[in-house]
């Protein structure tokens, strides 16, 4: 029984996925402390795990520009943005009952403020992690790759 339902499940999944992916860009966070790079996390709103902010494309603004804006809304920091993506990551987002392939460009943002309040702070947590614990709490694991490859930045 399990068995026929994940079949249909994925039979599912390939017929409503088969359009090219929705693009979507995203921050990193990150600081570094005593010398070592400690990202900053936010729970998604509807399952609450772990991940980087991350939004659609803004018209009127650059994809970077638009990933700074999505990590003040969602985590309350401001910084300085890179204008080229570190990397990307696939992932599925739910319209509905309808699932929707999403690409999402992360763009490595050093934080040089955090406020105390911002737009999503009563629908979000936020946490700074060490580059070891993210790796654990980040339940795409490319997000957890991507995050490795800021060790190093100044």
């Amino acid at each position: 029984m399990l068995r026929r339902y994940i079949i249909a499940l994925r039979y599912t999944l390939r017929r409503h996925t088969r359009s090219a992916p929705q693009r979507q860009v995203g921050a990193i966070p990150y600081a570094v402390i005593d010398g070592k790079v400690a990202v900053l996390l936010v729970t998604s709103r509807r399952t609450g795990r772990w991940i980087f902010p991350k939004g659609g494309l803004i018209e009127g603004l650059t994809p970077a520009e638009a990933a700074a804006r999505e990590a003040f809304e969602e985590a309350g920091v401001e910084g300085e943005i890179s204008p080229a993506p570190l990397g990307s990551y696939g992932s599925f987002k739910r319209r509905g009952l309808r699932p929707l392939q999403i690409e999402v460009d992360l763009y490595p943002l050093r934080v040089m403020q955090q406020h105390d309040d911002w737009p999503e702070k009563r629908q979000r947590r936020r946490h700074w992690a060490s580059l070891t614990e993210a790796k654990k709490l980040l339940s795409e694991p490319r997000l957890a790759e991507l995050a490795l490859m800021l060790r190093g930045q100044p």
